[in-house]
């Protein structure tokens, strides 16, 4: 069945990204239900190439959740679903007792057996491997020579403080056509009142100098420049204070502090009954018409959603057309609505260079077989909905390399 597809319309690949902390928080009932979304939407696609790139893998307690972690990578890998998928690359971030080194990334590739000629770029030797078998790698990912992993400089992290935040970077060819790939996790907002307090927030001009870094990294001297795609948790917030200007316009603002600081605002309607419209804290944002957000999939408050504006000549997106990915409900009865910790904002993105985007809308492919959206929009995901990117690298779309990249392959 993907054989003759691949004949006929070239190579299908499956772009996803997932926040996946919650799955090891509560395993017995949301991992079951991820899983058979993420499976639901591979059947739905059938691709010959998967790349499945995670954040917090392991959930807040690594060293707790590594039985869990075990048990999710074994069904991934054994499970009936994936059981066309012949060849795979399991790379996972556990050296959790390495405050400088742990980022809590894995990266998942799944190869379908329809799919030949594919290699993977060894850094060191600079030359590329033909894929075969399965491998799991972890705890060493830092010698690999079959990736690329950083954490960021210590200045880069807020206050100087260590968190698992990073990138991890595979380099793939599958027949003549070669890319990047770059796992992704960037800062998070820490305060929503300090989030409030300046447009654009001082979260945002972090994440900004992060993502500098690592296309710095990936576009640098070091290997030839390929199409790359980034994809993961970027945790791009929409402007705060842009937004709540606009849902509270004219209401009347009011400011508790605690030993000089803000530690709540509240924001309620000018007329008479005073009704309160918004409550926000450091770990709270309690909108009194939370439903909003996923009206016509949240298409009126993507004019606040701007971080990606400072890229526009290096990284590109195909238009979002789901809700915000982030922070739903963990509860698994209530998988359809947000927490009120954040406002709802698109994390979970795949991006994508010059090069990558002329890949994806090539005109041979039909405006159809290209599918950016959410996987799981009715159920329980965890806090984040897995975002996904399908499409399909028409035949001979690399030709112009392709000798040169096959010439150093290793069998």
């Amino acid at each position: 069945m993907a054989g003759r597809e691949t004949a006929v319309q070239g190579t299908g690949i499956l772009l996803v990204t997932a926040n996946v902390g919650s799955l090891f928080e509560d395993p017995t009932n949301l991992q079951k239900t991820w899983l058979r979304e993420f499976y639901q939407t591979i059947q739905t696609h059938t691709p010959q190439f998967v790349a499945l790139h995670c954040q917090e893998v392991g959930g807040k307690n690594y060293e707790a959740s590594m039985s869990h972690v075990d048990n999710f990578v074994k069904e991934l890998l054994s499970s009936d679903a994936m059981e066309d998928y012949s060849r795979a690359r399991v790379y996972l971030d556990e050296n959790y007792k390495s405050q400088e080194h742990f980022t809590a990334l894995g990266s998942f590739y799944f190869i379908h057996e329809s799919l030949d000629n594919v290699g993977q770029f060894d850094f060191k030797a600079k030359k590329f491997k033909k894929v075969m078998g399965k491998e799991v790698c972890s705890k060493t990912l830092e010698s690999t020579p079959m990736l690329e992993k950083e954490k960021f400089p210590q200045e880069y992290f807020p206050e100087s403080k260590w968190s698992r935040k990073g990138f991890i970077r595979t380099r793939w060819a599958l027949d003549d056509c070669a890319f990047d790939l770059v796992n992704i996790h960037l800062f998070h907002d820490a305060s929503n009142i300090v989030a409030y307090q300046r447009s654009p927030s001082v979260y945002s001009g972090t994440r900004q100098k992060a993502l500098n870094y690592v296309l710095d990294r990936i576009t640098d001297q070091r290997y030839e420049n390929l199409p790359y795609f980034v994809f993961g948790d970027f945790n791009f917030r929409l402007d705060a204070k842009q937004l709540i200007q606009s849902l509270t316009n004219n209401a009347i603002e009011k400011t508790l502090m605690n030993k000089g600081e803000a530690c709540q605002i509240t924001f309620q309607e000018p007329v008479d009954g005073r009704k309160l419209l918004l409550t926000v804290e450091k770990k709270l944002f309690d909108y009194v018409y939370p439903e909003i957000f996923q009206e016509q999939n949240g298409r009126s408050f993507l004019k606040f959603d701007r971080e990606l504006s400072q890229f526009k000549d290096q990284l590109h997106e195909l238009q979002i057309s789901f809700p915000p990915s982030y922070p739903y409900s963990e509860d698994s009865r209530r998988g359809k609505e947000y927490m009120n910790t954040r406002c709802p904002a698109w994390c979970d993105r795949i991006l994508m260079s010059s090069s990558a985007r002329d890949l994806v809308l090539k005109p041979e492919n039909e405006e159809k077989s290209v599918v950016y959206d959410n996987i799981g929009p009715k159920v329980c995901m965890g806090d984040h909905k897995p975002v996904f990117l399908s499409f399909r690298i028409p035949l001979g779309a690399g030709k112009a390399n392709a000798n040169k990249r096959w010439c150093c392959v290793v069998q």
